[in-house]
């Protein structure tokens, strides 16, 4: 290793590693790479060398030379100072050179690596960096700009060394910028910026150090100059882009007299770049930023720009002076950057004419040109706090421009712009009196935008935005940048900054901002207004008298009665923008002085109660009355508050403020609804008639009564009104209806001519039907009854029905409804008097609620519940008022509202309210017809059972209301009879009690209750309490009624109660919510239910019951047959044969109509149950009978949901006295059917059997598996006592049925399976019954074989008593002809033989009988025979060791590989210390085999084998330990290979077994630490690797001897068929190679493994093995002695550095490619591969 002759082999590996970095697999280039700089520190020299031979090449010979520059600047940067020779490098710089000037690409990957390389080269050298690259700077060089770009990142790279050379890079530079092409012009451009940049950084460093020398200036001057009047007027944007930013650097660096001259010249260009996009122009602005610092901040001189040559910059900047918000985020961020640049720019100009620039801002201002405004206010905006002083003599112009703004029409960026510019210039001090009101008038008007307006423009400005990009600029001309949102926003925090941060405010805000409160277009903005009202007052704390005295001496302020009307009609939306309402009502609290006082000191009490109401938005949105509830609120508020008052004068003025008002509100309807119901509250506290019909006549004529809202304001008002002045209203309702205009032909005419007039008649009459609703509603009832009589009487109300518009619809719906309240509430106040033609107005209410096709409005069915809500309510209303409805009458209206039972769910809060007036109505229908009990009775029934079908719907919602109506009838039923109602009893006191009280029979109990049953045991909770609730009311109601019959001995009156009491127990348990059981509260209303019914109720419910069983809802069907079940086990013996038949039937008929099997089998359970109970023999005719016919005439198997018969017999089972007749007729169809368990033979001859065999065929196994099913105590002991033939005859069936699957007979199989799976479930095998749910039906041999053992375990486990009588069975059948009846039985003994510990004879036979089939014709029989002998019992595995371990040995060889896979397992499994004695003889024959098998191509045996050879460790020791420690040490190198195989499982095999080894080595300690740590179980090759490495040095210094041996066995391995294999030996006899201490002995290795590295292994197709072979490469090179190998290039350097030939170094890439290779690697490798599998 030490000799010259190394150093070959090593330039060879040099020149494949630089060679390799042309490799088509990034993988290996990296590789590569890594291996190259890591030996370019040993030696950077032969680097250098092999690289610049490949990078002479070019790129059409190497196509990597990115790599090759990279690892060359490497190289460079790490030789020593004696190493670097100026030639050699100016050699390196010339390859690079030589390659940029003869391509004409351009930043590309290679070129910025061979940048990389001359900055490297400059590094060492800078001045034959220079050298080189000034060689390449002339005009004719198409690299030229390649070379300016080098120095310029050289410059940027090395600023201090660069800024000495500048001088020489101009004086070459300079001549060729005249030739240059405008394309490469932007590289020269940046080229001087960055030399300017350098040559600022280096001032920057050393400040004492002279900028340039004479000759240098004269250079700058003439590239400023050439950059200035040239370049910066190219066509090319990009040019003029560079040379602007190039001249931005160069400013401060020119002479001042050569600046002043080129500023006429330079800032146009640069104001022309500044009106592009936003990135050209912050490149523009940043350049203008420092021509504006050198021309006017200079300390050498005068500013060399007037202020007038200025304005033109001015003007260009104003412009773009503002940041658009709308922008995305990274245009926002460029642009917010602009705006920076342009405020320095004007702050520059500022600092040195102050008032200059304010005259031309403020000019400016009065432009007409949006952008220059906006433009010119944020300058001021920006400027105002930092000119504060030099502008101070402005401030008088300045305000009267804001003045001229505030006054004149301008987009909405201008009007954002002066809202900012108003408020610094109040924290300034610059606003007072009339300008300071303008700017407060100006911010708090745009804060009265409205969110409709909001929405309006964003709508508008999204349609301009779909027309086209052209139309949206317009639009965005019109509004501006900014959005209305944004102004608001930008305004409301103006003004409160005013009122709040700014003290000089305060005497200009108060009392001014009062007068914004009452104008219309200030509405908007009252809650901002208010906000700043209670900050003011809450600063100035002024005393009521001042405050007062205050508000009087300005005589144009509103007054505290305008004040007072205006905040309580905007009272109205609690959830208004900005809290409002809640301002508003602290506004009130703070202007309370300018009040009468009793009023504030009831608002002290009451203000806090209303912001108490709504100072939750959230919670008070869950309440959907919440704004119904408010206004009544305000109402009450109002109200009070005038009583209070008690000042007449106040209360008129008040009156007539509200009326004035209604110009404030127009088109505003929610709050001119709540004014109408203002003025109607105040006119009710006066007594002044004319006073009232004048403002109620003004009322009216505000009104709109087209919109709902604003009509149900005034007819509320016209309400209150009329508390107070009934007859007022009446006589100003007569007039309205006198003139609505149109007979009932005019509305049928102008319907065909103009339906516009007909909406607007819609319209008077249902704001008619309203106010004389409401006036009803609230008039005095002593007068009332005259009133409405004549109202009825006069037909007036009919010519209400021709309206059409559903909302007139619900008006009159409405008015109607009042009505009859009014008669209510008449009588509640003692007033009674029956309503005269009310059958007609029930009509009219019918009428209106039915839909009408002639209008289709949008929301149409929600209109439509809304109508038929209200039309229930005011039906209720009528029927509950006498007198009594007639027969007719009531039928037409339940016909007419049953229906709405079935409407959907959604919408909740419409159709719950909906349902809930329907039980209302049919509750009031129940109280209030009937003239006797009978007939009350009658018509409940009547109700309830057109109730049933929605009480039994599959819909939740349905059932639950259909249960609520039931059970608030029977609720008001029972009321009626239980001496609630005195009245009724009162008026039925002179008939017989028959008359007066329903007798049971005529409830028809057994009927209703089984109907309602159901629902007790409902999904949902809520229909479970209320039908257990409707059970017991029946039997509380039936209790207490008499009987049609005396009554026998079937009613135990003491048992009744008794039951009634646990029924009603239940029912308090579910009120109280208490944790109870379901079942068990069911259960408890069943027995409760059983005890109640009489006899015949209880024939009648067993005959209904098919209904019930058959329920929609599945839990509610079990809970029907539960009761079914419990009532015939309590009370069975009461029926008759007839009764059993028709019962048995019915449960029959529904198990068939069931289709869920749940419920068909608890249906069953109830005909078993009838049978256990009752006659046997009568059930078993019908079930049989009904079995038999569907037998014949369906094929069972496919019955929709089963077959129910079959479901039967399971039922059946279940039973002891049942079961056990059931199973001897099935046991007597089996036997029948035994003749056809064919074999394989009597298959092939005949392929198929007769119709009638298969037919009794599958009947026997359908009835086998539906006994087996049934799980029947009986039925389970008879198969136990004969468990070991079934189980037998089952195992060998499958066998054989397996063989038929595969003639195309799989119905026999599944047959088959079915029963099987029947037998594991009556012998509680659950786990078996898994096994074969899981793998039955497959047909590979090796699944079901394991299928056989599977079954086999589970029946040894739970059986072992089995065992023995099975496994005889088992014997004789391990001698049939079929295979496949063979391999059944073996497998079970296979399994079987681990069960016998206990049972000596039998081991002993199973081991004969297992020994002797190991040489069976079938291999899956050898080895399942191999299987079982290896399971035998630990405790007496010694006694037939021997015999085992000969069998494994003797399969070792077998010639099926399956069975040699077999023995490997299985010498697993039989290897442990105890068997030590036996195995000593036989170890080494087991290590040579298994050794042969670690190199299987299966890598299941490579993984077993493995695995096994670990598992022989423990028996290294004594006699066999020096043997076998050969056999590890020959083994460990393939060992080591294979811990990171292709194959998972080999890895972990290796690894387990490279733990079991270790200690066998005798060199435990250096081993344990390796494998402790975390790389040993990675999974990366990378942590593989570094394992390989620490390994390798352990083996080389605790192994020294073994070495050798190691590295033949490993160097064989590089012809193994694995990739990953060859990498893995290539890396670890690396490893070795590089840390071997005494290498002399071991250089034949080394010159092998080299040779075979750089001739074969990097040239195979394998990318793994190409990077493997690199990464050793280099590490081998590493390991070479660095002084002799480094002399040898000395030497090679003085005899002028002759290269190696780059076409030998890409030689090995045109190898790889055609797959050839040398003569040489075959005699070198020949033996390679069969060595490594000795």
């Amino acid at each position: 290793m030490a000799s010259s002759s190394g150093s070959v082999p090593a330039l060879e590996a040099v020149q494949v590693l630089v060679g390799s970095l042309a490799d088509e697999s990034p993988f290996v280039r990296d590789a590569s790479l890594s291996s190259l700089k890591e030996i370019a520190p040993l030696n950077p020299l032969l680097v250098l060398d092999c690289c610049a031979a490949v990078a002479r090449g070019g790129r059409r010979k190497f196509g990597n030379l990115t790599g090759v520059f990279l690892v060359m600047a490497s190289a460079v940067r790490v030789m020593d100072r004696k190493d670097v020779d100026p030639a050699y490098l100016g050699k390196l710089a010339k390859i690079a050179t030589s390659e940029i000037i003869t391509s004409k690409e351009f930043n590309a990957d290679w070129q910025r690596a061979a940048a990389y390389l001359l900055a490297s080269i400059g590094s060492r050298d800078p001045d034959l960096l220079m050298e080189e690259i000034f060689l390449h700077l002339s005009g004719s060089n198409p690299a030229l700009p390649a070379m300016v770009q080098i120095l310029a990142d050289f410059a940027s790279a090395e600023a201090l060394q660069f800024s000495s050379r500048l001088k020489d890079v101009l004086l070459r530079v300079l001549p060729i910028l005249g030739s240059v092409r405008d394309a490469h012009r932007p590289i020269f451009a940046n080229a001087f910026k960055c030399w300017c940049q350098a040559t600022w950084q280096h001032l920057g460093d050393s400040p004492s150090d002279r900028a340039f020398d004479s000759d240098v200036m004269s250079f700058m001057n003439s590239v400023f100059e050439l950059l200035l009047r040239a370049w910066a007027s190219s066509r090319d944007l990009r040019v003029r882009i560079s040379s602007v930013e190039a001249l931005g650097e160069m400013v401060g660096l020119v002479t001042r007299s050569q600046l002043k001259a080129a500023l006429p010249r330079l800032i146009p260009t640069i104001l022309d770049l500044c009106k592009k996009d936003q990135e050209i122009a912050y490149v523009a602005t940043s350049s203008l930023h420092h021509v504006l610092t050198a021309s006017l901040l200079t300390e050498s001189g005068p500013p060399l720009l007037d202020f007038e040559e200025l304005e033109v910059v001015l003007v260009t900047l104003l412009p773009a002076a503002s940041i658009n918000s709308k922008d995305d985020r990274s245009n926002f961020s460029m642009g917010l950057k602009n705006y920076n640049e342009i405020q320095h720019c004007f702050l520059v100009v500022g600092s040195v004419y102050p008032e200059d620039l304010c005259t031309f801002l403020l000019n400016k201002c009065k432009a007409k040109d949006q952008s220059s405004i906006i433009g010119a206010l944020c300058t001021i905006k920006h400027l105002l706090p930092r000119l504060l002083e030099a502008w101070h003599s402005k401030r008088t112009s300045l305000v009267e421009i804001v003045k001229l703004l505030l006054l004149d029409e301008h987009g909405l960026g201008v009007q954002k712009a002066l809202a900012e510019l108003i408020v610094v210039m109040a924290s300034h001090c610059y606003l007072s009196s009339q300008p300071a009101e303008m700017a407060v008038e100006f911010l708090i008007r745009h804060c009265a935008i409205t969110d409709e307006e909001i929405d309006n423009s964003s709508s508008i400005s999204n349609n301009f935005l779909q027309i086209g990009s052209s139309q949206y600029k317009r639009l965005e001309v019109m509004l501006g940048p900014v959005s209305l949102e944004e102004l608001r926003t930008v305004c409301e925090k103006g003004l409160l900054l005013l009122a709040i941060t700014i003290p000089e405010m305060e005497h200009i805000l108060w009392p001014f901002i009062l007068k914004m409160i009452i104008p219309k277009k200030y509405t908007g903005a009252v809650a901002t207004v208010c906000r700043c009202i209670t900050e003011l007052c809450r600063n100035r704390t002024p005393q009521p008298s001042l405050l007062y005295s205050e508000f009087n001496s300005s005589h144009d302020l509103p007054s505290p009665e305008e004040i007072f009307a205006r905040l309580t009609v905007l009272l109205h939306d609690p959830l208004a923008r900005e809290q409002l309402a809640t301002q508003i009502l602290t506004v009130l609290c703070y202007l309370g002085p300018l009040f009468p006082r009793n009023l504030v000191l009831f608002w002290q009490d009451e203000v806090p109660k209303l912001k108490a109401y709504i100072s939750d938005p959230d919670d008070l949105r869950q309440d959907p009355s919440y704004q119904e509830t408010w206004d009544d609120m305000i109402m009450h508020f109002l109200s009070e508050s005038l009583d209070v008052v008690q000042d007449r004068d106040w209360i008129v003025s008040l009156g007539d403020t509200f009326a004035k008002q209604y110009s404030l509100y127009v088109g505003d309807d929610q709050h001119t609804a709540l004014l109408h119901r203002c003025l109607g509250m105040l006119l009710q506290k006066l007594d002044d008639r004319i006073y009232v019909r004048e403002k109620i006549d003004w009322m009216y004529k505000h009104a709109n009564i087209l919109v709902p809202t604003n009509r149900l304001g005034l007819a509320k008002g016209m309400g209150l009104v009329a508390a107070s002045h009934l007859d007022t209203v009446l006589e100003k309702l007569k007039h309205i209806l006198d003139s609505a205009g149109y007979t009932a032909f005019q509305r049928f005419l102008s319907f065909f001519s103009i339906r516009v007039k007909a909406e607007d008649t819609d319209d008077t009459y249902a704001a008619l039907a309203l106010m004389y609703g409401y006036a009803a509603r609230y008039a005095p009832t002593t007068v009332i009854e005259a009133r409405i009589n004549a109202l009825v009487g006069s037909d007036m109300l009919a010519s209400f029905l021709h309206v059409q518009h559903p909302n007139a619809k619900k008006a009159v719906i409405t008015a109607i409804d009042l009505l009859g309240r009014s008669v209510i509430h008449a009588a509640e106040m003692g007033v009674s008097f029956p309503l005269k033609r009310r059958d007609v107005l029930l009509a009219y209410v019918l009428t209106l609620m039915g839909r009408d096709e002639t209008y289709d409005i949008a929301d149409s069915s929600i209109e439509l519940l809304h109508t038929q809500s209200l039309a229930l309510s005011a039906c209720t209303t009528l029927v509950s008022i006498e007198p009594r409805l007639p027969m007719e009458t009531r039928n037409r209206v339940m016909k007419a509202t049953l229906g709405f039972f079935a409407l959907p769910n959604e919408p909740c809060n419409i159709v719950d309210p909906l349902i809930n007036n329907l039980i209302t109505l049919l509750c009031t229908i129940l109280l209030t017809s009937g003239e006797d009990g009978r007939s009350r009775a009658e018509q409940l029934l009547h109700i309830l059972r057109q109730i049933d079908p929605y009480v039994s719907s599959s819909i939740e919602h349905q059932r639950k209301r259909g249960c609520m109506a039931v059970l608030e009838m029977l609720s008001k039923f029972r009321a009626l009879f239980s001496g609630a109602d005195r009245g009724l009893q009162r008026n039925f006191s002179s008939l017989p009690s028959a008359f007066v009280l329903p007798h049971r029979d005529s409830l028809f109990l057994g009927e209703r209750i089984i109907a309602y049953l159901p629902r007790c045991a409902d999904t949902s909770t809520e229909v479970r309490k209320v039908s257990i609730q409707i059970v017991a009311l029946f039997f509380t109601i039936s209790l207490s009624l008499p009987r049609l019959k005396a009554p026998g001995k079937d009613i135990d009156l003491e048992a009744s109660y008794a039951a009634l009491t646990s029924l009603e127990d239940a029912i308090s348990i579910l009120r109280s919510d208490a944790a109870i059981d379901q079942s068990e509260v069911f259960h408890r209303v069943v027995s409760s239910v059983c005890v109640l019914l009489t006899k015949d109720e209880f024939t009648t419910l067993l005959h209904s019951c098919s209904n019930a069983v058959c329920d929609k809802i599945k839990q509610s069907a079990d809970g029907a047959v539960h009761a079914v079940i419990e009532f015939i086990s309590k009370r069975g013996n009461e029926l008759n044969e007839t009764d059993i038949a028709r019962t048995t039937q019915s449960l029959l008929s529904a198990a068939i109509s069931v289709t869920d099997k749940h419920s068909r089998q608890e249906v069953l359970n109830s005909i078993s149950c009838l049978a256990e109970n009752t006659d046997s023999n009568v059930v078993f005719d019908e079930v049989l009978t009904a079995a038999g016919k569907d037998i014949i005439s369906k094929d069972v198997t496919r019955i929709r949901g089963g077959w129910a018969m079959q479901d039967a017999f399971c039922a059946f089972s279940q039973h002891a006295v049942l079961a056990t007749q059931f199973l001897e007729y099935i046991i007597t169809v089996l036997n029948r059917t035994s003749a056809l368990k064919a074999d394989v033979e009597k298959v092939e001859a005949t392929n198929e059997l007769s119709l009638g065999d298969n037919t009794l065929l599958q009947a026997a196994t359908l009835s086998l598996t539906s006994f087996l099913r049934g799980g029947g105590k009986i039925g389970k002991r008879a198969v136990e006592q004969n468990y070991s033939s079934v189980l037998s005859a089952l195992v060998l069936k499958l066998g054989s049925l397996h063989g038929l699957s595969g003639l195309g007979q799989q119905e026999h199989l599944r047959t088959l399976l079915t029963a099987f799976q029947s037998f594991c479930e009556c012998m509680g095998d659950l786990e078996m019954g898994k096994i074969l749910a899981r793998d039955g039906e497959i047909t590979d041999k090796e699944k079901w074989i394991n299928l056989v053992q599977e079954i086999a375990c589970c029946t040894a486990l739970k059986r072992p008593k089995e065992v023995s009588p099975t496994c005889m069975i088992l014997f004789k059948a391990m001698n049939k002809n079929q295979i496949f009846e063979r391999e059944a039985a073996a497998a079970a003994l296979s399994d079987f033989i681990r069960r016998c510990d206990t049972n000596l004879p039998l081991l002993e036979q199973m081991v004969e009988e297992l020994c002797l089939h190991v040489s069976d014709e079938s291999p899956t029989v050898r080895s399942l025979c191999l299987r079982g002998l290896v399971q035998i019992p630990e405790s007496h595995m010694k006694r037939y060791i021997s015999q085992v371990l000969g069998v494994i040995i003797a399969l070792l060889e077998d010639p099926d590989e399956s069975v040699q896979l077999t023995a490997v397992q299985c010498l697993l499994k039989v290897l442990n210390p105890s068997v030590k004695e036996a195995v000593d003889p036989m170890m080494i024959n087991l290590s040579v085999r298994l050794r042969n098998l670690q190199v299987s191509m299966d890598s299941k045996m490579r993984s077993s084998a493995f695995a096994a050879y670990g598992a022989l460790s423990p028996f290294g020791v004594g006699a066999q330990h020096q043997a076998f420690l050969e056999q590890v040490h020959a083994t460990l190198p393939r060992l080591i290979l294979h811990l990171h195989d292709d194959d998972v499982s080999v890895r972990l095999a290796c690894r387990n077994t490279f733990k079991q080894l270790a200690p066998i080595m005798e060199i435990d300690d250096g081993l344990s630490f390796l494998l402790n740590k975390q790389y040993f179980t990675s999974d990366r090759r990378s942590d593989y690797e570094d394992f390989v490495r620490d390994l390798a040095r352990q083996l080389c210094q605790l192994l020294p001897s073994r070495v050798d041996s190691y590295l033949e066995s490993t160097i064989q391995a590089f012809d193994v068929p694995w990739p990953v294999i060859k990498a893995n030996a290539i890396c670890f006899s690396s490893c070795m190679l590089a840390l071997l201490h005494e290498q002399r002995s071991f250089a034949p290795y080394f010159s092998q493994v080299f040779t075979i590295l750089v001739a074969k292994m990097c040239r195979l197709p394998d990318p793994i093995v190409r990077a493997a072979s690199n990464s050793a490469l280099g590490l081998l090179i590493k390991t070479t002695n660095p002084l002799k190998f480094h002399a040898l290039q000395l030497d090679r350097t003085d005899s002028s550095r002759s290269t190696p030939d780059p076409n030998i170094i890409s030689k090995s890439s045109s190898q790889r490619e055609n797959g050839s290779s040398t003569p040489s690697e075959h005699v070198e490798l020949r033996d390679a591969g069969s060595n490594y599998a000795a």
